[in-house]
């Protein structure tokens, strides 16, 4: 399945997945921004992202997280 970063719910499921004990919240957008682009799954422009659609995954992510911490 290819990811773009329309795909908040799914990139945050391979966050989780390459990145189980990260804490989604200490992570800096440039780091997850290289993270997400390094996806073998991802196929989308690196040049599209923006702060508010780094923050729609790192929120999914951070959900993500506590669900499995829980």
């Amino acid at each position: 399945m290819d990811l773009t970063w329309h795909d908040a719910e799914d990139i945050a499921i391979r966050l989780l997945e390459t990145h189980p004990d990260t804490d989604p919240l200490t992570v800096r957008f440039t780091e997850m921004h290289a993270w997400i682009t390094a996806l073998p799954e991802f196929r989308d422009d690196p040049k599209k992202s923006n702060e508010k659609i780094l923050e729609a995954i790192q929120m999914a992510w951070h959900q993500e997280y506590q669900d499995s911490h829980s």
